[in-house]
C-alpha cells in the first residue's frame, strides 16, 4: 500500500488538515479535513496562493511555511490565526516543513494544522487570561473605552465600571488587570450583594482568633489576598454605610483592622469596582458617601447596553456561535436567515451575557451543521414559557448585509481620502496594515495584478 493514491487516500483520511505549496506558495494538495476546518473546498483552494485562501496577519511578514521553506528547518506547533470562508477567525496549531526532491533540492512545502479553538477558549476560561483584545466591539463609544482603559492600565488608579447587568463588566475589570503592571499578582473578585452586611465584612478584611464565638482561628480577608494584585469589588453600590466607612480607611490609609485585631494591616492593592446601578443617584438619596464616590471615581466608564450597540451583534453571534459549537464538540457552521433576523431583531435585557446564553442553547439543540429558528430559545419566538407568554419577534430586514455594506464603504471612505495608501488608512481607521489588508481583501477591495 505504497502508491501514490493509497497516500493520497491516507492523508484525506487524517483528522488533521494538510496542504502542500511549490516554491511560490501555489496550493497543490488540500485534504479534507482542510475543507472542513477553512470551508474552503478542494476545487477552490487549488492553484491559489496559501495566503488568499488562510488570510493570517502572519501571512504577509512572518509566514511560517516561507520561513521552513527558505530555512530549511521544521517548525512545530506554532500557533496562529487564521480566517475562514465565511471569515470567521480561529486558532490554529500548525507544523510546517520544506518538500525536497530525490536529490535534496526545495522543491515546496507542507503545513499540517489544527483547530485550536477548545484549547484557546479552556486555557482562557481557566487561567482568566483575558486582554482588552478580547473584548469584541466595533462599537466607536466601545472602542474609545478601551482606548482610554489600556493606557489606564497601566497605572495604579482605582478604575469604576458602570453597566447593566450583563454588559461584560468582569471581562473589563478582568482585562485591566492583564494589562497591568500587576499582573503577575493575584486577581480577587468579590460580588458585594452576594453576602449580608455581617459576613462581608469579615470576607474583605477577614478576622482574628476569637473575634466572634464560631472565629476558631485567624482568617485573611480579600484585600490581602489580593496583596499586590488588583481587588474587584463587583456590585459595589450594595455595600452598607459602614462597610463604606472601612473601604474608604482602605483607600485613604492603604490599611485596616481585621475583625477583633488592635494592630493595623497594611494593603498594596488597587481597587476597581463596578455596578448596575446610579450611584449619583444614590448620593443624592444618602445611600452612598460622597467621598467613597470620588475616591474610587478616579476613572470612570460606562459600558453601553447591547441594545445601544446593534452592530456588536453580528460579530457576538459569529463569536459565541463558534466557542460555544467548539467546546460541544459540534460541527455547526452558520445560522439561517429567519434565525439570523430573529437574533438581531431582540432587544436583549440580559445585554451579552442573554446573548450567549441563547447561542449556548441553540448550539445544544441543533442537530444539523446551520442554527435555524427552531433551535433558539422558545421565548424569543413568542412561544409559552412557563405559562407566560412573551411577544413574538418581527422580523426586520437583514442588518447583517446592512453592517457588511458600511463596513465596505467605511473601508471605500478611507481608502479615497488617503489616495488609496493603506499606510494612510490603516491609520486614518486604527487599523493595523495587516488587518486592513484582510478586510480590503474580504470586500475585493485589493487591486487587481496585471496579467
Amino acid at each position: 500500500m505504497n502508491t501514490p493514491k493509497d497516500c493520497l487516500k491516507i492523508l484525506n483520511s487524517l483528522a488533521v488538515g494538510i496542504f502542500t505549496v511549490d516554491l511560490d506558495l501555489n496550493i497543490i494538495f488540500f485534504n479534507r479535513e482542510a475543507e472542513k476546518i477553512t470551508g474552503f473546498s478542494r476545487r477552490e483552494a487549488l492553484a491559489c496562493k496559501c495566503y488568499e485562501i488562510f488570510r493570517t496577519e502572519l501571512c504577509q511578514e512572518g509566514c511560517f511555511l516561507r520561513r521552513a521553506i527558505d530555512t530549511g528547518t521544521n517548525i512545530v506547533r506554532a500557533r496562529n490565526k487564521i480566517l475562514t470562508k465565511k471569515n470567521v477567525e480561529i486558532p490554529v496549531d500548525v507544523n510546517c516543513a520544506v518538500i525536497r526532491d530525490d536529490r535534496g533540492k526545495a522543491i515546496g512545502g507542507v503545513e499540517s494544522f489544527l483547530d485550536d479553538s477548545v484549547r484557546v477558549i479552556l486555557e482562557k476560561t481557566l487561567q482568566n487570561s483575558y486582554t482588552f483584545e478580547d473584548i469584541i466591539t466595533k462599537d466607536e463609544k466601545v472602542r474609545r473605552i478601551l482606548d482610554i482603559l489600556a493606557s489606564v492600565a497601566k497605572t495604579d488608579s482605582h478604575v469604576l465600571i458602570l453597566g447593566e447587568t450583563g454588559t461584560g463588566k468582569d471581562l473589563f475589570a478582568r482585562a485591566i488587570h492583564n494589562s497591568s503592571l500587576r499582573k503577575e499578582g493575584p486577581f480577587v473578585k468579590i460580588n458585594c450583594a452576594a453576602l449580608p452586611a455581617t459576613l462581608l465584612e469579615s470576607e474583605l478584611f477577614g478576622y482574628k482568633k476569637g473575634a466572634f464565638t464560631d472565629a476558631r482561628g485567624d482568617k485573611a480577608g480579600r484585600f490581602q489576598l489580593a496583596e499586590g494584585g488588583t481587588i474587584y469589588l463587583d456590585e459595589i453600590g450594595e455595600l452598607s454605610r459602614e462597610l463604606q466607612a472601612k473601604l474608604l480607611q482602605v483607600l485613604d490609609e492603604k490599611e485596616f483592622y481585621p475583625l477583633g485585631s488592635i494592630r493595623p494591616v497594611k494593603v498594596n492593592v488597587r481597587v476597581v469596582s463596578s455596578t448596575n446601578r446610579d450611584l449619583r443617584k444614590m448620593l443624592d438619596d444618602g445611600h452612598f458617601r460622597e467621598d467613597l464616590f470620588y475616591r474610587l471615581n478616579v476613572i470612570c466608564m460606562e459600558i453601553p447596553p447591547l441594545r445601544e450597540r446593534p452592530g456588536d451583534i453580528p460579530l457576538l453571534i459569529d463569536h459565541f456561535l463558534l466557542t460555544e459549537s467548539q467546546l460541544l464538540r459540534k460541527r455547526i457552521y452558520g445560522i439561517s436567515g429567519e434565525a439570523m433576523r430573529i437574533l438581531l431583531s431582540y432587544p436583549y435585557p440580559g445585554n451579552v451575557r442573554e446573548l450567549k446564553h441563547v447561542l449556548n442553547h441553540a448550539c445544544m439543540i441543533c442537530r444539523g451543521s446551520e442554527i435555524g429558528a427552531d433551535s433558539l430559545p422558545p421565548y424569543l419566538l413568542g412561544e409559552t414559557v412557563s405559562g407566560k407568554a412573551r411577544p413574538a419577534v418581527v422580523p426586520t430586514a437583514d442588518k447583517a448585509n446592512t453592517l457588511e455594506h458600511m463596513e465596505k464603504e467605511v473601508l471605500l471612505s478611507a481608502l479615497a481620502g488617503s489616495g488609496w495608501s493603506r499606510k494612510e488608512a490603516s491609520k486614518a481607521l486604527k487599523l493595523n496594515r495587516t488587518t486592513l489588508w484582510r478586510k480590503m481583501r474580504k470586500h475585493g477591495l485589493l487591486p487587481v495584478k496585471p496579467v
